[in-house]
């Protein structure tokens, strides 16, 4: 998140056990580090040459070793398979037969490569056989000059960017090469993954091409902060090693399927810290989904409500009254949004519970488009999966128990968190 943004004339500080919603920047990450979180410092694993070229990119610098040189980190607090995509056979399903780590990495391991601009070096990974390449959008922010990519055989070609969003952290690049030349890693699925199940990642870690490390899914449904300041939300945890120069490579499962792009590291708060068993992906449903508006036209929309929510605690609910035992409360309401438009209203104090502070007094949303709300991440699936001027028919509960119908039009998230302030 830009460290110069400004939140809203008049917004009160976010208390530390909200939830920020996508569609809100939440808290500068340094603020988030003191806030309920412990010491903690999360940031993209893209390796920048230089100093000027991380600064550029409206993050911190943080500085880090490589054979006894120094290199430089941007830190930031952080559908369907495109036609193309599907015509290589880019498989949507995980099912089938697991292969070995071996035989995972001699069968995909040169369809990663390597992504380098002046101010950067990071991974990427080929989609189809007309040379389309993901990977993520920090790690092509702030190019000035060529993007050169490498293949297997170390051989650099010029890389054209097709698409960048920064909202999700995704770009895909294209090269001009035979098809013979390129080999398609298979598109899976984020849908259906369980904690504990094995994964793989290839990148190149430190410059270390086409490294690969294993473990497992640490955890599901996580939040991580997208370039532009929004939220990312559905991100994958992983143990599996990732560190400076990871950043826009595979996270695959066992049956050689692409699940995520790996995009950050939590450093534990030291700043040049390499991996400590927590880093994160980006779901590969909502890859997809992304780089194929990317493909068709150029750019990706997502739609916006303009709230920050948080979860309807039961030890709230039995002691203060919020009208809802359940839900998502409206903790935020950002001025000039579509959640403003429609007249929502977020909270108008807070109370401390057993140590605790919620926020009070914001509406709870409890039913959206005729599916029940039962917390943040229902509200979340919901206008995730609408499109901007999509229609959003809330069932809202106040404080004092009255029931309201609200309809809403959602719109198009801004590109900057800046686009919010003042």
């Amino acid at each position: 998140m830009d460290s110069n943004w400004t939140p809203n004339s008049g917004d009160a500080p976010t208390p530390s056990h909200y939830t920020p919603y996508s569609t809100t920047p939440p808290p500068a990450a340094e603020n988030q580090s003191k806030k309920g979180r412990g010491s903690r410092m999360v940031v993209p694993v893209l390796i920048a040459s230089l100093l000027s070229a991380g600064l550029a990119a409206g993050g911190t610098a943080a500085i880090v070793s490589q054979n006894g040189g120094s290199t430089t980190t941007v830190v930031r607090e952080v559908s369907q398979p495109s036609a193309n995509a599907s015509s290589t056979g880019a498989a949507a399903s995980t099912t089938g037969s697991q292969m070995s780590i071996a035989q995972m990495y001699a069968q995909e391991g040169a369809g990663v490569v390597r992504v380098e601009h002046s101010g950067g070096l990071g991974s990427g990974f080929v989609i189809d056989k007309e040379g389309h390449i993901l990977t993520n959008a920090h790690v092509v922010d702030g190019a000035k000059g060529p993007i050169s990519v490498s293949f297997s055989n170390n051989e650099k070609v010029e890389a054209k960017i097709v698409g960048v969003d920064n909202a999700t952290d995704v770009a895909v690049l294209k090269v001009d090469v035979p098809a013979s030349a390129l080999t398609v890693m298979p598109l899976g699925s984020s849908s259906d993954l369980q904690v504990g199940a094995p994964v793989v990642a290839i990148g190149n870690p430190f410059g270390q091409d086409r490294t690969v490390t294993s473990g497992i899914i640490s955890a599901m449904a996580r939040q991580i902060q997208a370039p532009n300041g929004f939220t990312i939300n559905g991100a994958i945890q992983t143990d599996a090693a990732i560190n400076h120069g990871n950043s826009g490579g595979p996270l695959l499962d066992m049956n050689g399927k692409v699940i995520g792009i790996n995009s950050q590291i939590d450093t534990g708060g030291q700043a040049n810290a390499g991996n400590v068993g927590i880093g994160f992906a980006v779901p590969i449903n909502l890859v997809k989904q992304v780089a194929s508006e990317l493909m068709t036209g150029g750019k990706a929309q997502h739609a916006w409500l303009g709230v920050q929510l948080t979860n309807v605690d039961p030890t709230l609910a039995s002691q203060v009254k919020i009208g809802s035992d359940y839900g998502a409360m409206i903790a935020k309401v950002t001025k000039g949004s579509p959640a403003d438009k429609a007249g929502l209203t977020g909270s108008t104090g807070e109370v401390t519970i057993g140590g605790q502070t919620y926020a009070i007094g914001g509406e709870v949303v409890v039913e959206a488009n005729g599916k029940k709300i039962a917390n943040v991440a229902d509200l979340q699936a919901v206008v995730s999966a609408g499109k901007p001027g999509d229609k959003l028919d809330l069932t809202v509960k106040t404080s004092d128990g009255q029931t309201k119908q609200i309809t809403v039009t959602l719109g198009d998230q801004p590109q900057e968190p800046t686009a919010l302030a003042g």
